[in-house]
């Protein structure tokens, strides 16, 4: 292990999306080892449980509008405490290198001479699927997965291509989707996308907390009220959507799918709508 992680030296660490379960043994094993651990505010108490009483554990995450640590004092803490002789992980929620910044934080520390690696994480799109007991790929409905991150700044559109977001073969995921429900669903619609289209919206994914809604392109923003503004929300978009849930849901006995489309078949809680929000069959 020394060989591993030797003194002075950084792993950026994926933590996964919330259940300790979920995350790698090499992950583990890292925790295990390092010195000091810099977390994000994502991660969950299971996980960061998972460090020994020994290691020093220092808060840097960022949450939308309430951010703790700006991304050069966070570069500047790592490279210091490398410096120092630390065994250092940067814990990152999901997998480091999908919006995680992760090539800011390294290349800093490279500029510094410090030796970095990446750990991978499962990312939250997956486990959503995995969770709702669908597949984000499917042959014939959806050929191509895509991510994209929905954060913006204050009031400033979302600058993305849309014409190929609505790529009605793809299954699309918006990561940190929240608080622009709206202009997704009105974008992809503009940019020929069937407001029919099969949405998964996802909240707190693997966590005892998780919520999953099965709803439709044209509904998103009135879905997307049942979910707070603080819980870290993913919005799936795609016909793979629609197909598997509900076969689980029968074998499961948890509920039976409604209007064409499944409803989550999640042991944990669900979200009860009207519903005039669940997608009706096509004609």
């Amino acid at each position: 292990m020394a060989d591993e992680f030797p003194a002075g030296s950084v792993w950026l660490v994926g933590a996964g999306p919330g259940d300790p379960d979920l995350l790698t043994r090499k992950a583990e094993r890292l925790l295990r080892t390092a010195t000091i651990v810099f977390y994000d505010a994502l991660v969950g108490e299971d996980v960061l449980a998972l460090i020994p009483a020994s290691v020093r554990r220092v808060p840097v995450g960022k949450r939308a509008g309430r951010h703790s640590k700006a991304q050069g004092t966070i570069n500047e803490l790592l490279v210091a405490a490398a410096q120092a002789g630390e065994r250092v992980v940067r814990l990152k929620g999901g997998d480091p290198s999908i919006f995680g910044r992760s090539m800011e934080e390294c290349s800093t520390l490279v500029q510094a001479g410090v030796p970095v690696r990446i750990c991978p994480g499962i990312t939250a799109a997956s486990a959503a699927a995995a969770s709702a007991g669908v597949s984000l790929s499917l042959r014939g409905l959806a050929r191509r997965v895509q991510f994209a991150t929905a954060h913006k700044l204050g009031d400033a559109p979302l600058d993305l291509d849309w014409v190929a977001l609505a790529d009605p073969h793809c299954t699309t995921v918006f990561y940190m989707g929240r608080s622009a429900a709206a202009e997704i669903s009105r974008n992809l619609t503009a940019a020929g996308l069937s407001g029919a289209t099969p949405v998964l919206v996802a909240c707190d994914v693997s966590l005892a907390s998780e919520r999953l809604l099965h709803t439709r392109l044209d509904l998103l923003h009135i879905a997307i009220s049942a979910f707070s503004n603080d819980q870290p929300t993913l919005i799936l978009v795609g016909e793979a959507l629609a197909v598997g849930g509900s076969m689980q849901i029968a074998a499961s006995g948890l509920s039976s799918p409604r209007d064409g489309l499944p409803q989550s078949n999640s042991p944990v809680r669900k979200v009860d709508l009207p519903p005039t929000l669940f997608a009706s069959k096509r004609l």
